[in-house]
């Protein structure tokens, strides 16, 4: 089983994310958000998926593919680093990938599919991972961390996302 980083891990800015993992293997954690991410998407119409809690805020469907877009990028991240890539890793600004992917667009049935095959990907990247490679470390968006702290970066930062949806769009659109 993969141990929780230490703080020492990551930057303190990823504190809010890794906090929300709960204990137990990883990857059962992320096969189980997995699940419970399609739950709580499911059910979103198209016109729902561009609701907003409040001006200058995501619609649904920007936040879920923020979602994806990260996860992406962590995962590319992990792969790097556990790979023993020492490259300096760029950091992106979400707001210009959420910008430019133009989302709304697309349906909500393809945005949560794509976030279902980007999840398992990244469980597949996990499960194969060496060993040893979990405790490699790398610099990403001129910050070091391990390629296991990025595991649970990767977690979190789903779960907290989807606790906003649940908190700020679902409640409020009822």
């Amino acid at each position: 089983m993969l141990q929780r980083p230490l703080t020492s891990e990551y930057p303190e800015y990823y504190v809010p994310y890794v906090i929300l993992v709960p204990e137990g293997d990883l990857l059962t954690i992320l096969s189980e958000d997995l699940n419970n991410t399609i739950v709580l998407f499911k059910g979103i119409s198209d016109e729902d998926g561009h609701f907003r809690y409040a001006p200058n805020k995501w619609s649904i469907k920007e936040v879920l593919g923020h979602m994806t877009d990260t996860e992406r990028i962590m995962s590319y991240r992990l792969l790097r680093i556990g790979r023993g890539d020492q490259t300096a890793l760029a950091g992106f600004n979400e707001n210009d990938y959420v910008e430019g992917s133009q989302i709304n667009n697309h349906s909500f049935k393809d945005i949560l599919e794509d976030f279902i095959a980007t999840r398992k990907a990244t469980i597949t990247l996990i499960k194969n991972m060496p060993t040893e490679a979990w405790g490699y470390k790398g610099n990403a968006n001129n910050t070091e961390v391990t390629t296991r702290a990025i595991g649970y970066i990767i977690a979190g930062h789903a779960i907290h996302h989807k606790k906003i949806i649940s908190k700020n769009y679902l409640v409020a659109k009822k």
